[in-house]
């Protein structure tokens, strides 16, 4: 008998958790961190790494809410996982602070690409390539004994590289699916905006701007960097990265499937050195490699610069004091729960403080309601579960045509 456990994304954004058990053979895709719980329960010393059943884990990719909380495995579990995802784990293990939510040593890491198949006792896995606003992202097919679960992980139809979406999708038609678990992250957010219009409109703004250029985007998503880096050349800038960008560009161009700027040589970059007393080896290290910019620096050539840049950087900004002309432009996710909300009206105020009107130009990483649809109907799974989503009663509507929905709980079984 084959069923799935979910132990996690379900009635939330992230934390995805989804126990399948096949005879003897069990499958853990994703180990996620739930946002909302983590600071409810999840502190150390409160909680600690415990031995875990042995099975095998998988991660779909690289962001948080599907990984993070691979450091409590126990190390005997081998951990399944891209070969991008794994270079983007290591490296930001390097540079984040040592404790045992971020204790990587003696995991048991093997990768995979698109086109392989792994067997995995009763369970032959098929992990194929998806759009995702982190490279290295993958859904899933899952062959039990029982037929066939589809699993999405994160992704989207909209993006610059949407044929990979299109290549999950179009392998999946090729054989009937007991259960779809389908995120639906935007649901209520949507806005069908494409990367091309990230470039489009930010180029706009740019262009007319007279002064400093801030722009906020996450560290590893490289279509956005590569947006700003393509706006930094045609208007005659230089884009100015966070040495923690930095040093995961660094390490991500060595990934021959990988279209990224060589951070070390590319003219139109170079790396802002923060106000510190001491640095940390890693940060020495790319301070040692790359063009190297100070707040001193950009603060006499503010019109020729984009600074990669977010809301923990005010006091930097505080030095750099720019000047009237300038601009701030958000291009990563809109406050969705009442902690960023209060993070955000805070970041209005020093946007405020400092004359920099703020414009909201970002193309989401998940699907859209009308792609979500189009997805499940070509699909036609028998049964849908919807996770990584706050409305699954919307969810189930929205689609009800489609497919039979069923509601699960946090730790409810689904049986095949």
């Amino acid at each position: 008998m084959v069923n799935i456990q979910l132990l996690g994304g379900v009635g939330e954004i992230g934390g995805n958790k989804f126990l399948i058990r096949d005879g003897d053979s069990k499958l853990l895709l994703d180990f996620g961190m739930s946002l909302g719980l983590r600071g409810r329960f999840f502190s150390e010393p409160f909680l600690a790494p415990r031995d875990g059943q042995g099975l095998i884990s998988l991660l779909s990719h690289s962001h948080i809410d599907h990984a993070m909380c691979i450091s409590l495995l126990n190390r005997k579990i081998p951990v399944y996982c891209g070969e991008t995802t794994l270079a983007i784990l290591r490296t930001l293990s390097e540079m984040r602070q040592k404790g045992f939510e971020n204790d990587l040593d003696g995991l048991d890491f093997r990768t995979f690409r698109t086109g392989d198949k792994i067997s995995l006792g009763n369970i032959q896995l098929e992990p194929i390539h998806v759009d995702h606003s982190v490279p290295g992202s993958y859904g899933f097919l899952v062959h039990t004994s029982s037929g066939t679960i589809a699993y999405s992980g994160d992704f989207r139809a909209h993006g610059s590289k949407s044929t990979l979406t299109t290549d999950f999708v179009d392998n999946a038609k090729k054989s009937p699916h007991e259960i779809f678990l389908c995120e639906g992250t935007n649901l209520v957010r949507g806005d069908l905006r494409t990367e091309q219009e990230v470039l489009e409109k930010s180029e706009h703004v740019i262009r007319k701007t007279t002064g400093l250029v801030l722009a906020s985007f996450s560290s590893a998503d490289i279509d956005r960097l590569r947006t700003f880096h393509e706006i930094a050349e045609k208007s005659d800038r230089i884009l100015a990265l966070s040495m923690k960008q930095a040093y995961l560009l660094r390490s991500l161009s060595k990934d021959k499937h990988l279209e990224v700027p060589d951070v070390l040589k590319d003219p139109h970059i170079t790396v802002y050195q923060r106000t510190k007393k001491t640095y940390y080896h890693w940060e020495k290290d790319i301070l040692g490699q790359a063009s190297v910019k100070t707040s001193k620096d950009i603060r006499e050539m503010q019109d020729k610069v984009i600074l990669a840049s977010s809301s923990y950087d005010m006091n930097e900004v505080l030095d750099i004091q720019p000047g009237p002309g300038g601009a701030f432009i958000n291009s990563s996710s809109e406050p969705f729960n009442e902690e960023m909300e209060i993070d955000h009206e805070r970041f209005i105020n020093w946007l405020n403080h400092f004359g920099l009107p703020m414009y909201q130009i970002h193309s989401s990483g998940h699907m859209m309601p009308t792609e979500l649809r189009e997805t499940i109907g070509q699909i036609q799974p028998k049964r849908l579960v919807p996770i990584h989503t706050e409305q699954p009663e919307l969810y189930r509507l929205f689609v009800k045509d489609l497919t039979k929905v069923e509601l699960g709980t946090k730790g409810s079984t689904v049986e095949l």
